[in-house]
């Protein structure tokens, strides 16, 4: 594997639907930012994934919703690489991230805990690493990995120096230790439908955004 200079910027995405963005999003990010030392992370919003619905919110109102919710939070960027795109392949998008950045640059993607356990089922899972580190947080997950293939591949390339995250530009999986956040999309769009207040769960800005724009209101 080639190592790559510590001077080197960190190249580092976290992809979602973000419908809507949430404190379950961002919190996170922010102490992973402190723990490993990340001066900024891109935001990837994707279109449509393969194993989701389509979002309830368009694109262009999820993305209002980010910049609303990282407003005056410097730490992330937007970046509307996907917007095009009509399905969104994790792989595909690493594959094309590492072409334009170059083979010597650490590229890290940003993945909740929960994902492993279904990370069998993304196209080409297997190749991921060859484009990218995986750094993983914590989700209030209870269950364990069954699946041979998957434990195995963890075995093969999980590490305990989050260091050689900086050094080498692909190839690793970091267990974070983070602060839990339980919160949901899902949950939002639940309480928004109820008229329940969601201040603690995401920024009030965003909030009057999507009373603004009638958001999530018959969606079940």
């Amino acid at each position: 594997m080639l190592k790559t200079n510590i001077k080197n910027i960190l190249h580092t995405f976290f992809g979602g639907t973000f419908d809507p963005i949430h404190y379950g999003h961002i919190r996170p990010l922010e102490n992973l930012a402190k723990q490993i030392g990340l001066n900024k992370i891109n935001l990837l919003p994707n279109n449509i994934t393969p194993n989701h619905k389509k979002p309830y919110a368009n694109y262009k109102q999820r993305i209002e919703m980010i910049n609303l919710a990282i407003k005056n939070r410097p730490l992330f960027k937007i970046n509307l690489y996907e917007k095009k795109k009509i399905t969104s392949y994790t792989i595909d998008t690493l594959i094309n991230l590492r072409k334009k950045i170059g083979i010597k640059q650490p590229i890290i993607f940003i993945i909740g805990e929960d994902l492993l356990f279904s990370i069998n089922t993304w196209k080409k899972w297997d190749k991921i690493l060859n484009n990218c580190h995986l750094l993983v947080y914590p989700r209030n997950c209870y269950k364990k990995i069954n699946n041979l293939k998957i434990k195995n591949w963890l075995f093969k390339n999980l590490i305990n120096d989050n260091k050689r995250l900086k050094y080498f530009p692909n190839g690793y999986i970091f267990l974070a230790k983070t602060p839990l956040e339980n919160i949901s999309s899902t949950e939002i769009r639940q309480k928004i439908f109820l008229n329940k207040s969601c201040d603690s769960l995401t920024p009030k800005t965003v909030i009057q955004y999507i009373k603004q724009q009638n958001l999530y209101q018959k969606i079940y």
